[in-house]
């Protein structure tokens, strides 16, 4: 498999997107990017929770069987002995051009699998370098929590992750208050609880975040609580990290001239992540 990856467009190897597509044009769709471990989808029940959502919310018909249905042809064909992200795009497809959608639409699937350093999974990434990004989310409700195809904040802050030379950055939304890294949930830890920022305004609800919430954290006796989370507070946590599909968790070590040396609670959620993957 190259490093771009091979792709699979409605079942079918492709390396051209058949046009006109509503999801290039305008956006008008979703994704989801699923961890493949030794040929299996892990924690794959809830990106079809999130993934049958956000169709609802979008307003396209209900294809999270299809989407099964296609993404297990691939993995019994392929046989994956190796770790892989496999993305999994969603669009509404073709239809006229303006930006109303058509009465009735056929979802287009686009399905890339990409391989990953095999020792991922195997110890808790290095503590991340974070900073502060200039970008901030742009605040709607009806969207917030989905993972929809508009990426281009997280773009510009990723580009400026890599100007800054750090490992990941932290977004504001329009009030100021903390609402993620560009790449995943942020989770502070302090006074023995874990915190994480309120998404109702904007945000993706990331797996791992609701994984963490409702499953790892209670099975390690650890309270929860979604809040209002300022940059004060990041400081002033005694422990923070950061999850996606990909890395787990992942501790921070530097932001703002604080230093955390030791990730007890990130270990433990990480040891025990892996250990419920399998």
């Amino acid at each position: 498999m190259s490093g771009l990856g091979v792709t699979w467009i409605d079942g079918v190897l492709e390396k051209s997107l058949p046009l006109p597509d509503r999801g290039l044009d305008f956006g008008d769709g979703l994704f989801e990017t699923v961890l493949i471990v030794h040929g299996q989808a892990v924690y794959f029940d809830l990106h079809l929770q999130r993934l049958e959502r956000g169709l609802r919310t979008l307003g396209f018909p209900n294809c999270v069987s299809l989407v099964k249905t296609h993404i297990s042809s691939i993995l019994s064909s392929r046989g994956f002995n190796r770790l892989v992200a496999m993305r999994v795009t969603i669009t509404r497809g073709e239809g006229p051009r303006g930006y109303a959608p058509p009465d009735t639409c056929t979802p287009r699937v686009i399905i890339t699998c990409t391989n990953l350093p095999d020792d991922l999974y195997k110890k808790i990434a290095l503590p991340a370098r974070i900073s502060m990004a200039k970008i901030r989310w742009g605040s709607q409700p009806d969207l917030a929590g989905l993972k929809h195809l508009n990426r281009l904040e997280q773009v510009m802050a990723a580009a400026e992750k890599t100007k800054a030379g750090v490992d990941e950055v932290v977004m504001l939304g329009q009030h100021g208050s903390i609402i993620s890294v560009s790449a995943g949930n942020i989770f502070l830890y302090a006074d023995g609880s874990l915190v994480t920022p309120d998404l109702c305004e904007c945000g993706v609800r990331g797996t791992r975040r609701q994984l963490v919430l409702e499953s790892l954290a209670p099975e390690l006796g650890l309270s929860t609580r979604v809040a209002r989370v300022s940059s004060e507070q990041l400081i002033e946590a005694d422990e923070v990290f950061y999850c996606n599909a990909l890395v787990g968790v992942r501790p921070v070590a530097q932001y703002a001239g604080r230093t955390w040396k030791r990730h007890g609670v990130s270990e433990a959620l990480h040891e025990l992540y892996w250990e419920r993957a399998q």
